[in-house]
């Protein structure tokens, strides 16, 4: 790391600091005796502010650019010196680098599960993680306020409390939404900028912002998710019977497969049976053989009907599967419309809803109320 060049004398005439660590926030300029020439050249790059500390006060606070150190361009530092314009001794002063860039790619979870009422399922437990980032913006009030007089100040040194503070907006958030837990999915992205607006006053003072913050998923307890699993299986049993159904008879029609071998050994058999019941009746000629009438058989039941689940897509994300009965419910909330994107196991691709047998949901209408009095 680079930080300072001599130039001339024994005084620092330029000040100035490149950071290759990526994580460090605050970095205090280092002289022996804080000793700086007047008329000094500091460089204050993009991505960082310097501030100048005199005998413990905050003074001057430098954004991006190059500086010459005189009485002009440091008034707070002036007037605290008692300068007066033929000033031209080396003062002391501390100065801290602040790194105003972003910090990226940081990292919030729950600890323990959040507990919250869902309209579906009742009371439940949630858990929720993702990705934030953090700015200084205020270079003064962070020193002053988190840094104090550390010299070489990290972003995980402050990481921890702003995940707190996330944490805990992220639980009130969730709990007080009213979103069911299967449609969370679709609303990550309203409730990170939900949770970003109601931290944004927390984190303001210590002089940081907060540009982004994510919620990357929400998960079930594993039992919750095993019980999902297995309810989903049920939706799509009347399926998996045709599909039995078909492979059984597609087995049957290889001469070669064993599946085939019985199919032909049951019509041998039912063959002769139907001969075993014919009977011989009298005739002009003889006796001739008749069919012995055979009880009808009852016609099998027919199978009981299949009942679809449909998923929606929006804004890019997927979320069910749902029953028809929540789609109407869906309907009557708003949260389904004719041009929403739906898809049900053999649909070919994605559908607008009022292009499926969806489409009778959105022309039930209620019966007149009934009369007043």
């Amino acid at each position: 790391m680079s930080i300072f060049d001599f130039l001339s004398g024994q005084f620092i005439d330029v000040l100035h600091w490149t950071d290759d660590s990526r994580d460090t926030m605050v970095w205090r300029f280092e002289r022996h005796g804080h000793e700086i020439k007047y008329g000094a050249k500091l460089t204050v790059r993009e991505g960082q502010a310097a501030v100048f500390v005199h005998e413990g006060q905050l003074a001057d606070v430098f954004t991006p650019g190059l500086y010459m150190l005189e009485t002009n361009n440091m008034p707070i530092m002036t007037t605290l010196q008692h300068w007066d314009h033929g000033f031209r001794s080396p003062f002391k002063s501390e100065v801290y680098f602040v790194a105003t860039r972003r910090f990226t790619d940081l990292k919030w979870g729950t600890k323990n599960p959040i507990m919250l009422r869902d309209p579906e399922f009742g009371p439940i437990r949630l858990r929720a993680f993702g990705t934030y980032t953090i700015k200084v913006s205020d270079p003064a009030l962070f020193l002053r306020e988190i840094v104090g007089t550390d010299g070489d100040f990290t972003s995980d040194e402050v990481t921890f409390q702003i995940r707190n503070i996330i944490v805990q907006e992220v639980s009130r958030a969730l709990a007080a939404s009213g979103i069911p837990a299967l449609d969370m999915a679709a609303n990550t992205k309203d409730l990170g900028a939900l949770v970003a607006n109601a931290i944004e006053g927390a984190v303001a003072q210590y002089g940081l912002s907060i540009p982004e913050l994510y919620i990357e998923n929400i998960s079930l307890p594993a039992a919750v998710e095993k019980a999902l699993d297995a309810r989903t299986s049920r939706g799509i049993a009347g399926d998996l019977d045709e599909h039995l159904k078909w492979k059984a008879a597609e087995s049957m029609a290889q001469p070669g497969s064993a599946a085939g071998q019985a199919m032909g050994m049951g019509m041998g058999a039912g063959l002769g049976m139907q001969m075993g019941n014919m009977t011989m009746q009298s005739g002009p000629w003889g006796p001739r053989p008749t069919a012995a009438p055979a009880a009808a058989a009852p016609p099998p039941p027919p199978p009981p009907p299949v009942e679809h689940v449909w998923h929606i897509a929006r804004d890019g994300q997927t979320s069910g599967p749902y029953s028809k009965a929540r789609l109407g419910r869906m309907v009557t909330e708003g949260g389904l419309d004719r041009d929403s994107l739906v898809w049900t196991q053999g649909q070919d691709g994605w559908m607008r809803a009022e292009e499926t047998e969806l489409a009778q949901l959105f022309t039930v209408s209620p019966p007149p109320p009934p009369p007043m009095g």
